[in-house]
């Protein structure tokens, strides 16, 4: 058996906070394995993990193992809150449950076990499933590396002859597979003596994560749990290293039954790492195929904004590496924000500012499509706005959706003008305006989060106040300013001739139309 074992292998970049003491030395390591971190959480600052995506899928992963050894894994008795607030006052995790909890399972978090065993979140089934002439190979498992015939953008590498990935690149790889793998086509797995080669999508691919963040990570952790309700049952709540056996690839997936398999149990992909022969410490391969062959776990994940279409399905809000955190703040804070959309904050939120009303909100995500098209890795964070949550201050959230609105609001009229002035300015209604887009975008978003945050820094929050303080007019005036400089800035390059100036002229209207909402 492999000696690599997660609980005990420093895989996990961590930063740690001042009560650690000095800067990393040989007695703060810049990874730690699971064990360490749980033991230690009430140190460490927070998670050094580069890819925003494989950050979110081990806050999941974590969350699991935080409920499992304080026992907030289960209704109980007494109220839930105040267990988990009894936690918080002893000011770390319980030693005893990291131990019981870390002796039960430590057999599982190995992760190479190729002897009929159970390699972490792996399927070592596919070794005899999969053709091993058709393995996915190490550079489809980097998410980050060119692969097949894909261009390369930030590094040349070639399928014949990889450069192999230490365990714990590979393992992050492993987890963003497991929650934002592509549909589509994948390797062959044959079961049955029935092959196919499709697989749906990880639950949240294209989707944008949010998470609750604390002044370390074991408030961190703590945030964010979600209180079980009272019919579920740890011993059927199981995560994928709990099972007893196996599930059948043929049939249904597993439903989850909890917090703890809705973290941890609803990858619809099925992976297996092969260890290299002459350095144990490195990946040589990789087997990525579909975990079931019909049927699909429902998404439903309580660190998404939900939003409706126009045929009435759910469905997350996209990660955009465009768009800034702050335009998303009101469907964070407010139950029921205003949009056509109909966004539903995470339901993480209800109970997270119990812990803190000091805690920031941790934005991580992958640009993608539903299939196979990754566009960027998003990771975002405010400062600390869990106070603003409606039921802790329902009468300033809604100041803060309203000034919101009314950065949203220039930002498209700004958009709509200077696509108006480059049409108007070319005679042709359908001139493209791209350029000219872009560039006012990259002029007005960064000053109009500037001014959001310097007034929502201002706004009251003792409910004394008639609107938390929040001056309309001027903010609206603010935001019409920065819109204005960033297009007259574009524009210039055409108001020397008579043609331009009109066009420019005319279009610069539509930035202070009154009754125009967008």
């Amino acid at each position: 058996m492999s000696t690599y074992n997660l609980l005990d292998e420093q895989w996990i970049p961590v930063r740690w906070g001042a009560k650690a003491g000095a800067p990393p030395s040989s007695d703060l390591p810049l990874r730690v394995g699971l064990k360490e971190l749980l033991r230690r959480s009430q140190e460490i600052a927070g998670l050094a993990v580069p890819e925003p995506p494989a950050h979110a899928a081990l806050l999941r992963i974590l969350y699991a193992l935080t409920a499992r050894v304080t026992g907030l894994d289960r209704a109980g008795t007494t109220d839930w809150g105040e267990r988990r607030e009894t936690v918080q006052d002893a000011g770390c995790l319980p030693l005893n449950g990291i131990d019981e909890y870390v002796s039960r399972y430590h057999h599982r978090f190995y992760v190479f076990d190729p002897d009929g065993g159970r390699p972490w979140m792996q399927d070592a089934r596919l070794a005899a499933q999969c053709d091993p002439k058709k393995s996915a190979g190490v550079n489809k498992l980097i998410v980050t590396r060119p692969s097949g015939n894909n261009h390369a953008w930030f590094r040349h590498g070639t399928d014949a002859s990889p450069d192999l990935p230490g365990v714990p690149e590979a393992v992050m790889n492993l987890l963003i597979w497991h929650y934002w793998g592509p549909s589509g086509r994948c390797s062959a797995r044959e079961v049955n003596h029935v092959s196919s080669a499709n697989t749906a999508a990880g639950p949240l691919r294209t989707a944008l994560s949010y998470h609750p963040e604390g002044e370390n990570l074991f408030e961190t952790l703590l945030a964010g749990l979600l209180p079980p309700s009272t019919s579920v049952n740890p011993d059927e709540d199981q995560c994928p290293w709990e099972w007893e056996d196996m599930p059948d690839p043929a049939g249904e997936p597993r439903l989850p039954k909890g917090p703890c398999s809705r973290w941890t149990a609803c990858s619809q992909h099925a992976l297996l790492l092969v260890q290299d022969e002459e350095d144990p410490e490195l990946v040589r391969d990789a087997f990525i195929t579909w975990a079931y062959r019909t049927g699909r776990i429902p998404r439903d994940d309580a660190y998404l904004i939900w939003q409706t279409s126009q045929q009435n399905n759910p469905y997350p809000r996209p990660a955009d590496s465009r768009r800034a955190l702050w335009r998303d703040l009101d469907a964070l804070l407010l139950h029921h924000p205003v949009g056509s959309a109909q966004p539903k904050h995470p339901r993480v939120f209800d109970s997270a500012a119990e812990v803190s009303e000091d805690l920031r909100v941790r934005a991580l995500g992958f640009e993608q499509d539903g299939q196979a098209r990754d566009v960027q890795f998003v990771d975002a964070s405010t400062p600390p706005v869990l106070g603003f949550v409606e039921a802790k201050s329902p009468q300033t959230a809604p100041a803060v959706a309203t000034l919101r609105q009314l950065g949203e609001r220039y930002g498209f009229r700004l958009r709509r003008a200077v696509r108006q002035a480059w049409a108007a300015y070319r005679e042709d209604p359908k001139a493209k305006a791209d350029t000219w887009v872009k560039e006012a975008e990259a002029r007005y978003w960064p000053g109009a989060e500037e001014e959001f945050w310097a007034r929502f820094r201002r706004l009251d929050q003792t409910g004394q106040v008639l609107n938390a303080g929040l001056d309309e007019a001027a903010a609206r005036r603010a935001f019409l300013r920065i819109a204005e400089d960033a297009y007259d800035t574009v524009t210039r390059t055409v108001v020397r001739t008579q043609r331009g100036a009109r066009a420019v002229a005319d279009a610069r209207l539509l930035l202070r139309r009154l009754g125009q909402s967008t």
